[in-house]
């Protein structure tokens, strides 16, 4: 059947099509969270219950920033990929997360993880093109409660890695060995515990990098060239960190709860300061703009633009 006689026989089914292509880009996004209440439910009560921070409203809120500060500027007419995968992440998620015939069910926080970048998806088919998708899939998995499960799995290796580049650097002014994630530092035992592992310094690094990418509209390829650079950082930042509060520590002058505290912030807003730093600054940009030129004209210092396009 053409489109022509379709549209003789049936006017209603062309009218529905049409409203349903100028459905606003505001009703889509609220089906495809209406489609996700079971892990918005579950993530607020993982919240709420104390197992876990909650840090991921952070992100939840920077992407509603982001969406509002966009809304003017939403596609009318989505992308059909990233609409795709949404509807595909959505339905994967759903069934993963109870379990269908032979499928077993996935941990809550594996099919959350689905679920969350399957929004992130639906939000991408409708922000402008010129948005990154990689800061907003970043946003996405660090609104999860996920600082729990960082801890227990990644925690151990960060705090022996930590506990290892701190030994070197004490190395010189004090005797120290090191067995697992503990120092031994002038024969006195110094544990490097979790808060030291710096799963904090690290969603709080990322979570930054997320946020002046977008801010700064870098895009995917330039976001992925300086996550390295964010990597270091964080790890730097964190054995410094360890480094002084256990030389203070050997050397018999432990500093106070609250100094303690106050170093690890000073030394988390220099590390994030340092990734706004390298996410937001383009060392090409100053350079190409003062030395861009137009095809057709003839320029120099000081002078004046000739026209020699016939």
């Amino acid at each position: 059947m053409s489109l022509a006689l379709l549209a003789r026989t049936h006017p209603r089914v062309i009218d529905w099509g049409i409203h349903l292509d100028r459905a606003p880009a505001a009703g889509w996004l609220a089906l495809q969270a209406a489609a996700l209440t079971p892990v918005w439910i579950w993530m607020a009560q993982r919240m709420r219950d104390g197992s876990d921070d909650p840090l991921g409203r952070l992100a939840l809120a920077a992407l509603a920033l982001l969406t509002w500060t966009l809304r003017r500027e939403l596609r009318p007419a989505p992308r059909l990929g990233w609409l795709a995968l949404a509807t595909v992440g959505t339905l994967v998620a759903t069934m993963l997360r109870t379990g269908v015939g032979p499928l077993p069910s996935l941990p809550p926080l594996a099919a959350s993880l689905l679920a969350v970048l399957a929004f992130a998806c639906c939000l991408l088919a409708f922000l402008p093109r010129r948005v990154a998708a990689l800061p907003v899939a970043g946003l996405a998995v660090l609104a999860l409660p996920l600082l729990s499960s960082l801890q227990f799995y990644a925690g151990y290796p960060l705090r022996v890695i930590t506990a290892e580049a701190s030994r070197w650097l004490l190395a010189p002014g004090f005797s120290v060995s090191r067995e697992g994630s503990s120092l031994l530092v002038d024969g006195q035992l110094v544990i490097v515990d979790a808060p030291c592992s710096g799963v904090q310094m690290v969603w709080l690094g990322y979570f930054t990098a997320c946020v002046v990418a977008l801010w700064a509209g870098r895009n995917d390829r330039g976001f992925v060239a300086r996550l390295p650079v964010v990597g270091l950082l964080v790890l730097g930042g964190n054995i410094v960190r360890n480094s002084v509060l256990v030389a203070f520590e050997a050397a018999g002058h432990a500093p106070a709860p609250w100094l303690h505290d106050a170093f690890g912030l000073v030394l988390l807003a220099l590390v994030c300061g340092g990734i706004a730093r390298v996410m937001g600054y383009d060392p090409g940009s100053r350079q190409g703009a003062e030395s861009a030129v137009i095809p057709g004209l003839i320029t120099s210092a000081g002078g004046r633009r000739v026209d020699t396009a016939s």
